[in-house]
């Protein structure tokens, strides 16, 4: 590279992949007037030194500026429009990182997650860094592993892991050095990686390292919620470790192996360490991606070290694997999943206590589930509105709360999450109070602080939905009295009643198909339906589904339903549901349709229970969805969404205006006389366009006049087909006829 620097001037304009990732972009005629190329290391000195990567700036952007976050910029002591020096900076691989960071952060992250959360970053000496892998400029191999990193990341911290900032406290060699896998990275005063040789893989390295967690494991009346899965492991490890003398006299032995799944962040690794504490015995913890990422070589030596500790260690020890998917995958197994069945084959046959925990059971290897390997299966349930009360009591017993806070109200509006969730949901209520109290001699957390939260903290199932609980009701829908009243005793009562049917031993309706002309409300029926409810969101559109490779759009049902059940209670809503499943047979896809309308009728009347999960499906042609999908069991409620009425079209129009201020001379009543054809779409866009044209006339209006609402009538036109609608109407009188 040149030896030469330039000034540029700071920009606070990152791009969206680079926020706190230790990424700078230049402009390609400053990287080349540098000697840089993307993805090389650069010194950058302003009131501080520190270093980053570069990376190509966006088309259009300046020569002389330098963009970066605002973590960058903090390390360098500058703000927006101050200059920094920028610099080629070869940098040598880090031998070892040492950080510090939050406590709870601390103990939550292992030292294998935080090696891959800064895997690829150029890291200083007192620099501040965040937990958010550095994926703008992955290699092939290292994308997996960020990828499993960013998964297990939100499932052990939940919400708080994309804001926590650690503290780089030393490097070896001193100064700016770039972390890899062969970095030792550990917590200051606690817990490192191993080193990168298998032969310093040892049983004493791994129970003296990461892999024993000796002390500070949480008591079982910390885990409100787990009382059944905690019971049933103490009651199996205590017989197996210290009555084993009762077994002998019976004849039968005991197997320790078990296989413990439930949704991510639920606090099964929480349980295992309690539980291993209650017992009296060690634990030895490996987390699966970080094996995985190994050579063939070290991944088997570092499991045969962790065995051999569990197996020839002083008293009874648990060995811990976490995300076991990752090495002993249903689909593509590789050489390292065959020697982690050998090695777990060996530790259970020797009496040793081995529990592999997953957040997705069914893309583990089937094989694991044999009698000589994982022969129990216990599962951690999604905690329900009286579990997430305990839970919050547990989590807010430090927290001095006011006396508004109800944490019976907040638990209410936390469906699907799980312990981590509300842990977060607590931190950042707490980070919230400490930001209006900074003064205050005794703080408070008030009911405003959590309500707040709320608005940020999502639960860990829903981080890949664009669809959350929505601030509207069912009153706030104009008119269609009779399908609201459809929708709530098919929908609202089976989540909100539960133990009504239970008593009455019938089962809810399982799903509910809306069908009618577009821009009637569908898509706002089932928002409004969720903010009633207090129920999370699934919507997909039918063709999202749909695949060109074989058996990826069955996957993807399965998947959303899997999501569906962790997220409970939640809304499946399947938008466009005739694309998704049209009538089998008429296809030419090559079969695609046909096995995810299969797919489908499995997962809505299978062997698995849909536990608090409504499906409703939405679609304009009732007459293309295959028939087995609309019979009972499945989406048996058939529910016509008619065009507005005159009448339907006032409590449409005073609905939309409810926040529009409207002058004397709007006659809403006489303006939905005129608007034959609108749907309600129609209608919502005409007192929007008026709204508009207000502003058009002036920018410091204050209302809405009759005037406006008359020249938005001439730009906004009926979108309703008659022939459609027609067409429709009939098909709702032949299915109220049947």
């Amino acid at each position: 590279m040149a030896d030469r620097d330039l000034t540029l001037t700071a920009s606070l304009r990152p791009a969206a992949l680079d926020a706190r990732r230790g990424i700078v972009r230049l402009h390609p005629e400053v990287l080349a007037a540098l000697g840089l190329s993307t993805g090389d290391p650069v010194r950058l000195a302003g009131r501080r030194v520190t270093a980053g990567i570069v990376a190509r700036a966006r088309t259009g952007a300046s020569r002389a500026l330098l963009y970066a976050d605002d973590l960058t910029l903090g390390n360098l002591g500058v703000r927006d429009g101050d200059q920094v020096t920028v610099s080629p900076s070869p940098v040598a691989a880090a031998r070892r990182v040492v950080l510090t960071g939050p406590p709870e952060i601390a103990a939550a992250v292992p030292a294998e997650m935080l090696r891959l959360a800064l895997l690829g970053k150029v890291v200083t000496p007192a620099d501040d860094v965040s937990l958010l892998p550095q994926d703008v400029l992955p290699d092939a191999a290292t994308r997996p592993l960020i990828e499993a990193a960013r998964r297990s990341l939100a499932t052990t911290v939940g919400y708080a892991w994309t804001s926590a900032l650690l503290t780089v406290s030393t490097t070896e060699p001193a100064g700016s050095v770039l972390v890899t896998m062969d970095t030792v990275v550990g917590w200051r005063d606690g817990p490192a990686t191993h080193g990168p040789s298998p032969a310093d893989v040892t049983p004493a390295a791994v129970a003296s390292g990461t892999g024993t967690v000796p002390e500070g494991a949480p008591s079982l009346d910390e885990l409100p919620g787990l009382r059944a899965p905690a019971q049933q492991l103490t009651e199996l490890f205590d017989l197996g470790f210290h009555h084993r003398e009762v077994l002998s006299r019976l004849g039968t032995t005991i197997s320790l192996g078990v296989l413990l799944s439930g949704p991510a962040g639920s606090g099964k690794s929480a349980l295992v360490r309690a539980v291993a504490a209650t017992v009296g015995a060690r634990l030895v913890s490996v987390w699966g991606p970080e094996v995985a990422a190994l050579t063939n070589d070290a991944a088997a030596a570092r499991l045969r070290a962790a065995t051999a500790s569990v197996v020839r260690g002083d008293g009874p020890a648990v060995l811990l694997i976490s995300d076991v998917e990752a090495l002993a995958p249903r689909d593509q197994p590789d050489p390292v999943a065959t020697v982690f069945r050998q090695v777990l084959a060996e530790a259970v046959a020797a009496g040793a206590a081995v529990v592999c925990a997953t957040s997705r059971p069914e893309a583990v290897d089937p094989g694991l589930r044999a009698p000589d390997l994982l022969a129990l299966e216990v599962t951690v349930p999604l905690p329900d509105a009286a579990l997430r009360r305990e839970q919050l009591a547990v989590l807010t017993r430090a927290m001095p709360l006011a006396e508004d806070v109800r944490l019976d109200e907040v638990a209410g509006r936390t469906p699907g999450f799980v312990f981590a969730d509300l842990a977060a949901l607590a931190r950042e209520a707490g980070v919230r109070a400490a930001l209006r109290q900074k003064s205050a001699p005794t703080p408070t957390v008030t009911m405003a602080d959590f309500t707040a939260a709320l608005e940020v903290v999502r639960p860990t199932s829903m981080a890949s939905s664009t669809l959350e609980i929505a601030e509207v009701s069912l009153d706030d829908v104009g008119d269609l009295v009779e399908v609201k009243e459809v929708l709530t005793e098919a929908v609202l009562w089976p989540l909100n009643y539960p133990d009504t049917f239970a008593r009455l031993g019938v089962k809810p309706p399982r799903g509910v198909l809306l069908y009618g002309p577009p821009g009637c409300g569908k898509t706002f029926l089932v928002t409004a339906l969720a903010g009633t409810g207090r129920a999370n969101v699934l919507s997909v559109k039918g063709a999202e589904l749909l695949s060109k490779w074989v058996g990826e759009s069955e996957r993807a049902v399965r998947e959303l339903f899997r999501r569906a059940r962790e997220a409970a209670p939640t809304l499946v809503f399947l938008d466009e549901v005739d694309a998704l499943a049209p009538v089998r047979g008429q296809a030419s896809d090559g079969g695609t349709t046909d096995r995810v309308v299969a797919a489908l009728l499995t997962e809505l009347d299978g062997v698995e229970a849909l536990r608090d999960v409504v499906v409703i499906g939405a679609t304009n042609r009732p007459d293309l969805i295959d028939p087995a999908l609309l019979r009972p069991g499945r989406l048996e409620r058939l529910v016509y969404v008619p065009p507005p009425d005159a009448t339907a079209r006032v409590e449409i129009l005073r609905a939309a205006s409810r926040s529009v201020p409207l002058a004397p001379d709007v006659e809403l009543a006489s303006l939905a006389e005129t608007l034959d054809g609108f749907s309600a779409a129609d209608c919502a866009a005409l007192i929007r366009e008026a709204a508009l044209a207000a502003m058009r006339e002036s920018l410091e209006a204050t209302t809405v006049t009759g005037a406006h609402v008359a020249a938005a009538r001439d730009r906004v036109r009926p979108s309703l087909d008659p022939a459609q609608v027609a067409r429709l109407a009939a098909y709702a009188e032949q299915r109220a006829a049947l």
